[in-house]
């Protein structure tokens, strides 16, 4: 649920830093991130997505929003997409387990620790500027898209995924208290531990995850923010209905039991039956149906030239 209205961006950006560093050891695992060819290739899928296709285009520069522990950027490195990356975040934890990651994959990564209001980077200084999952986190939107235009070069991109619609957060409750209702019978099923969480979790940030949203978007307000910043091309759409719905479900029985105790049937049943409604709502869902309609919204857009 988005963040209470009288929350200052201050305290928005407080809570954000404090869950995120508290979260960066256990964030890939709880939402199932992954570095090899299917982590790559989804990242190929939403990028293509957002820009209306990629065509083999690389981009030399590239700076990520909110990388979190590089699910986005680290996947389109590998690819070669993008060929040097500048990696910033407001959590310096999720930073340093990025860098982490990136050396373990032998890549090559700038770090920066930076709220997206205010870039410290020269104007026209990257071909294209990107983000998973972040745009919901921002508290003044129209100060970074103005930031975004200012340091792409002319003719530089945007390209943003995975922001959650205001329907599909709606939509998205659902699944949830199924989850909840069903963890009970689920942890008996495949007999797995009930979790207990241990007091040290919540008193080191782990206790704000319910404050670090701060919106969730009609695809009007994304073009809204694209056409004041002044970008050309834009484009908004739908990504993900069936598979975000179970994939919440999923999440919540999954989080009410201890880690280890899940087998790896299970895990392997969960991941691969998600990329499976994935497939139905790219091929059958999303060229058919509203934006509205979607869990999450793609946002992309050009600087004029």
């Amino acid at each position: 649920m988005p963040a209470s209205p009288t929350a200052t961006p201050e305290h928005i950006r407080d809570v954000n830093t404090r869950y995120h560093d508290a979260a960066a050891g256990e964030y890939d695992a709880k939402w199932g991130i992954d570095f090899g060819d299917t982590g790559r290739e989804q990242v190929r899928q939403k990028l293509a997505k957002a820009l209306g296709g990629l065509d083999g285009r690389t981009f030399e520069n590239g700076l990520e929003i909110g990388s979190g522990t590089g699910y986005f950027s680290l996947n389109l490195l590998q690819l070669g997409t993008i060929r040097r990356l500048t990696a910033t975040d407001i959590s310096p934890g999720m930073l340093k387990r990025l860098a982490d990651t990136a050396g373990a994959l032998g890549l090559e990564v700038e770090t920066v620790a930076t709220d997206a209001e205010r870039l410290p980077f020269d104007d026209g200084s990257f071909d294209i500027v990107f983000g998973h999952a972040v745009l919901h986190h921002i508290p003044d939107l129209d100060r970074a898209f103005a930031e975004f235009r200012r340091v792409l070069r002319p003719g530089g991109v945007i390209a943003f995924a995975g922001e959650p619609s205001r329907y599909g957060d709606r939509l998205a409750a659902l699944p949830k208290r199924a989850g909840l209702i069903a963890a009970p019978a689920w942890r008996g099923l495949i007999r797995a531990r009930r979790r207990a969480v241990p007091e040290t979790e919540q008193s080191h940030g782990h206790a704000l995850e319910h404050e670090v949203d701060v919106h969730a978007f009609a695809p009007a307000d994304l073009r809204r923010l694209l056409r004041e910043a002044g970008f050309e091309r834009r484009r908004v759409g739908g990504e993900e209905l069936l598979a975000n719905a179970w994939g919440w479900g999923l999440r919540t029985v999954e989080a009410s039991a201890e880690p280890e105790s899940v087998s790896w049937k299970w895990r392997n049943f969960a991941f691969r039956s998600y990329l499976a409604l994935q497939k139905v709502d790219t091929r059958l869902l999303e060229p058919n149906l509203p934006a509205e309609l979607f869990y999450n919204l793609l946002v992309s857009g050009r600087k004029p030239v």
